[in-house]
């Protein structure tokens, strides 16, 4: 049955974006690995981390892009689930430093050596081992996700009175980890991270190992992602983002429907934060920034929202664009992320994949002479109608 679901997701455009995201996550740390540095197909060490990194970023505009392109839930608060589950892994990777910290002590961390606490906290219990952690990592998102949309969904709060909450939550946890003695290492968060199931993280093969491990995660959540809005309960899905009264006329339970697919995409982010941490070397409180869920809204518009391919495409272009621009022109970034949005927002609403999909089908309907039908829509009532008989 769970492999008839995930047959579902493997089909048209997914299916070659999935097979290219897993061959990458094969081919790069092998040529890292097995090629010498003068050869023409060798990948640096950085370039690893780098990319690595953007792949988790990329798997969190898919997160996000499962809720606001597919059920219209414009979340502000995603970096908040992506902090979470980097801090889960965080807690893990301070916990195996033992008596190698700067202080010696073999069961706190340095920061907790050196603001006097006495003993472990509770809530610091069980992550010396990796299962505990993994399971953290979704358990914490999707347990603040289900709370949140328990009460948001249940009390019909909708449109830009959900983002504005979001984004206080996200806010709220800010503040609250910025706090010393919250016991997540206040201001500097946790760092100086040795080893990931006993392999140094320093070294070039644990790098390459935790870029697959990535390109796996973002290739198994697409397939995910698309079986799920393949499926019936796709098409509901979209039902509640295009006619949400309608669709709870007819019978369906719309809080139920927005309360699965937002808990599912914050523990997908959880999976994000997870992996983004070994591959960068440190968590702290500016991960909650409200800026950071925005960028991750122009991440997901700049690809094309609704399309699943489209806010992995924005997420590594954008990221490309910044890590250039902040190199040249760092005073300008902010500015050209701003009119980057704008641009497509007035120009491009449907993104670069949308874009490129409605000129693509344009091209097609030229060349055969004919004028391209309209998409069905996903709310049409007599559709729903005879689905909630037949349930």
């Amino acid at each position: 049955m769970i492999s008839a679901f995930l047959f579902r997701g493997l089909a048209g455009r997914i299916a070659w974006v999935a097979v290219a995201i897993a061959l990458i996550g094969i081919l790069v740390p092998l040529s890292n690995l097995f090629l010498t540095p003068d050869h023409a197909l060798y990948v640096p060490d950085y370039i690893v981390s780098l990319f690595g990194k953007y792949l988790t970023y990329a798997l969190l505009a898919l997160a996000l892009d499962l809720v606001w392109g597919y059920c219209g839930i414009l979340s502000l608060g995603h970096g908040a689930f992506f902090a979470l589950g980097g801090y889960a892994m965080g807690m893990y990777l301070m916990r195996q430093i033992g008596s190698r910290g700067v202080y010696g002590d073999p069961i706190l961390p340095d920061f907790m050596v050196f603001l006097n606490w006495k003993a472990l906290p509770w809530y610091w219990y069980g992550f010396d081992q990796f299962w505990f952690a993994a399971l953290m990592v979704l358990a914490v998102p999707g347990l603040l996700a289900f709370v949140f949309g328990w009460f948001a969904f249940r009390s019909r709060v909708t449109g830009v009175y959900l983002s504005i909450i979001t984004q206080a939550m996200t806010y709220a946890l800010l503040l609250a980890f910025f706090r010393n003695d919250m016991g997540f290492g206040g201001n500097n968060g946790l760092t100086d991270f040795k080893d990931i199931l006993g392999y140094t993280l320093q070294e070039p093969s644990t790098r390459a190992g935790l870029f697959a491990a990535a390109a796996f995660a973002l290739c198994l959540a697409l397939i995910i992602s698309s079986a799920i809005v393949r499926s019936k309960f796709g098409k509901v899905l979209l039902a509640t983002r295009d006619a949400e009264s309608r669709a709870r006329f007819l019978g369906y339970r719309v809080e139920h429907v927005k309360l699965f697919v937002f808990t599912l995409s914050a523990m997908m982010a959880g999976i994000a934060g997870a992996l983004y941490v070994p591959l960068v070397g440190i968590i702290n409180p500016g991960e909650f920034a409200p800026a950071n869920s925005i960028e991750v809204v122009i991440w997901t518009a700049v690809g094309g929202r609704g399309t699943l391919i489209g806010p992995i495409v924005g997420a590594i272009t954008v990221n490309l664009g910044k890590s250039w621009f902040t190199a040249q022109f760092p005073e300008y970034w902010l500015f050209v992320l701003g009119g980057l949005f704008v641009a497509v927002t007035l120009f491009m609403p449907r993104g670069i994949l949308g874009t490129l999909s409605d000129a693509i089908g344009k091209l097609k309907g030229l060349g055969s002479g004919k004028a391209t039908a309209p998409a069905q829509n996903p709310a049409d009532v007599g559709e729903l109608r005879k689905e909630g008989e037949a349930s």
